[in-house]
């Protein structure tokens, strides 16, 4: 009795093996063929993560200066001229029931200079501001050098001045002087960046009283800027600007400063959306790479196609063996540019001073796309291979 013969099967590790004995013959052109993948997936997922190590750290910024600072601000009337907000009007946002603190700012006609010898119209791009003693409470700033304005500093001709204004003024230390107009006005204090409002940055300030005295100053504020509880936040911008200036409340410009890092992180959400097409593309690119490299794979080793098609081995055998070289070309390439795009995201976020975040979904996302790009790359080379006649195979030169 006769027992019909049916074809061997390879086993996984076997086809495995016999896949990636044709990529070690191989290995300058594996190497440049797996270097377009590892491009394209390195630039993605270089991508996503700085881009969510970005958005963490804005996020993080948030959550430590707090979305709820509202600024009122005056505007200009009809004629283009600047109104002036009432001199209590910190007086009447404190009156606001969820208002936790409240304090302002005001322009002040006092041109800035180093020394007495610079020219008057040389300001340095520094202006100068009245300030309340507790802004720095309010708007969550901080001292870098020296003191804040004192109950007593306030009323004499002295000084504190942004990070910016310093450093465009030359000044490094307390205690040396500047000149607002013809007063000679010492420096007592240099203050951090304040993140939420960068224009107090490039501004010297003085107390109201001091800027009453010896400038002029009529007393009336420029910015009110006020701290509400979070659930409170569009409540009290809803009565803000009839508050600061019931007369004419049209003229009083209301904002939220945090706003302004909100809306930078959705132009990092477009920018990604961007840098993620041109990684397709690198990653396309690779693709085209792969194909090609397994096509004129398949061309070289015709008569090693014609043997073992002799000696047994089914077309199957012979489309999985292609099929698989080409999915270890791509797994390569894909691996490697995973393990760069994820070192490229440490390294840029570290040098930030950011907390690197690379969502795993972006490895597992880079890797299933690497895997595909292999099977569609590889496909086509591989039935052309298991179509192979061997005895056609065996006579090519």
């Amino acid at each position: 009795m006769t027992r019909d013969l049916k074809p061997a099967r390879l086993a996984a590790r076997d086809i495995l093996r016999v896949g990636a004995v044709g990529l070690r013959a191989r290995r300058a052109r594996v190497v440049l063929s797996a270097l377009g993948i590892a491009i394209g997936i390195a630039t993605m997922v270089a991508v996503v993560g700085l881009a969510e190590s970005s958005r963490a750290d804005l996020m993080a910024q948030l959550d430590r200066l707090g979305t709820n600072l509202l600024t009122a601000e005056a505007g200009d009337d009809v004629t283009g001229r600047e109104v002036k907000l009432p001199k209590n009007a910190v007086a009447m946002v404190e009156r606001i029931g969820p208002v936790r603190h409240a304090t302002a700012t005001a322009n002040v006609d006092a041109r800035v200079r180093r020394s007495d010898v610079v020219p008057q119209e040389r300001t340095a791009g520094v202006t100068t501001q009245a300030a309340r003693l507790d802004l720095l409470t309010t708007l969550g700033g901080e001292v870098a050098r020296g003191t804040w304005l004192t109950p007593a500093g306030e009323r004499l001709p002295t000084t504190v001045l942004g990070a910016v204004a310093a450093e465009r003024l030359g000044i490094t230390r307390t205690g040396e002087t500047i000149m607002m107009n013809e007063t000679r006005v010492v420096v007592v204090g240099i203050l951090k960046p304040i993140e939420l409002v960068p224009t107090l940055d490039r501004v010297a300030m003085v107390g109201f009283p001091a800027a009453e005295r010896h400038f002029g100053f009529d007393g009336h504020p420029s910015t009110v800027f006020e701290r509400s509880t979070d659930a409170s936040v569009e409540d009290v911008r809803a009565v803000l600007a009839r508050t600061v200036n019931p007369g004419d409340e049209a003229v009083v410009k209301v904002s939220r400063p945090s706003d302004a890092l909100a809306a930078r992180a959705a132009t990092n959400e477009g920018l990604t959306h961007l840098m993620l097409g041109l990684g397709a593309v690198a990653l396309l690119v690779g693709g085209v790479g792969v194909a090609n490299t397994m096509v004129i794979s398949v061309l070289e080793r015709r008569q090693e196609i014609g043997l073992r098609r002799s000696l047994g081995a089914t077309r199957n055998a012979i489309r999985l063996q292609f099929l698989t070289e080409s999915l270890l070309l791509s797994a390569l390439g894909g691996g490697t540019g995973a393990l760069l795009g994820a070192a490229a995201t440490h390294g840029f976020a570290r040098s930030r001073g950011w907390a690197t975040v690379v969502p795993p979904w972006s490895l597992a996302g880079g890797l299933a796309a690497t895997l595909a790009i292999g099977v569609v790359a590889g496909l086509y080379p591989a039935i052309r291979a298991s179509r192979l006649h061997p005895t056609v195979a065996l006579n090519s030169a």
